[in-house]
């Protein structure tokens, strides 16, 4: 009996000793959609928000932002452009203790415009092996990406274009509504506008929530509200944008843009960046 009791022992503290192993296999840190990020730890108050986090077709970790928070400085040549080299670190505004989560693998200069390339204003970052994608920002889980099969191509789709691709429409008989987070909490409103892929919408943002998170209101499905925690779910629908002389204000790029200028990019050069991106299912 006491060697099957010492056995039985030994048994027990492998099962521990394993499942604490299994449990410390995944990286503790998480990155998700509305994090905060910083491009220079002396500027803190100069930020950009992300604004969805996953896998590439090349099994790389990825986040999207907005390409207009950065630009070349006189000389260089970055944009436009993907970016092997980590010259580029990207760090968490509220843990930069931690170091880079990250390094920016492509960036769209603004070409003369305040509110970024008119159709490609995005950012790609690769994230690095010791942190883990979420689904799961403070306001919104993201479901996957948005597919609008009879929407209108995306101007940066090949032909024929992709069903994430498709852009939502915007007519006065459409319901269409995007779900936004950032420093204003979550807001919610209809599209107003569609032009080549920016929507304008009546959900608010700030400044600094650039390159931030926006769903689709998955029509029957329950608003964000006091109820349940302001929490909404949905596919990724595109990245914060700007603010803009117009009425609504607040624009967007959507994801069908990004999506569509990836894997153009990536057919004349294979091996882009981003290529593929699929929002991650982890929670």
């Amino acid at each position: 009996m006491r060697t099957r009791r010492f056995l039985a022992a030994i048994a027990a503290v492998v099962l521990v000793v394993t499942g604490a192993a299994g449990a410390s296999a995944e990286p503790a840190k998480r990155v998700f959609n509305s994090m905060q990020i910083l491009f220079d730890l002396n500027t803190p108050d100069h930020f950009c928000t992300i604004g969805a986090v996953g896998t590439d077709k090349y099994d790389r970790k990825i986040a999207v932002s907005a390409g207009h928070c950065l630009v070349d400085a006189p000389g260089q040549h970055y944009s436009d452009r993907d970016i092997p080299e980590n010259i580029a670190p990207v760090y968490d505004r509220n843990d930069t203790g931690f170091g880079p989560i990250g390094y920016v693998r492509y960036f769209k200069n603004r070409e003369g415009s305040m509110t970024g390339h008119p159709t490609k204003d995005y950012m790609i970052i690769e994230l690095v092996p010791s942190v883990t994608p979420s689904s799961q920002g403070p306001y919104l889980k993201q479901t996957g990406e948005l597919e609008v099969p009879d929407g209108q191509p995306s101007p940066n789709a090949l032909n024929p274009s992709l069903n994430n691709e498709r852009l939502l429409g915007a007519a006065l008989n459409n319901t269409n509504e995007l779900v936004v987070s950032g420093q204003l909490g979550v807001w919610y409103g209809r599209v107003t506008s569609n032009a080549n892929g920016v929507y304008q919408s009546w959900a608010k943002h700030q400044a600094n929530d650039s390159g931030g998170p926006s769903i689709w209101h998955v029509p029957g499905t329950e608003y964000p509200g006091q109820g349940n925690n302001f929490q909404a779910a949905g596919p990724w629908a595109g990245i914060t944008k700007a603010i803009i002389l117009g009425v609504p204000q607040y624009v967007y790029t959507s994801s069908a843009n990004i999506l569509a200028d990836l894997r153009a990019r990536d057919a004349a050069h294979p091996g882009t960046y981003g290529a593929g991106f699929h929002v991650t299912q982890n929670p």
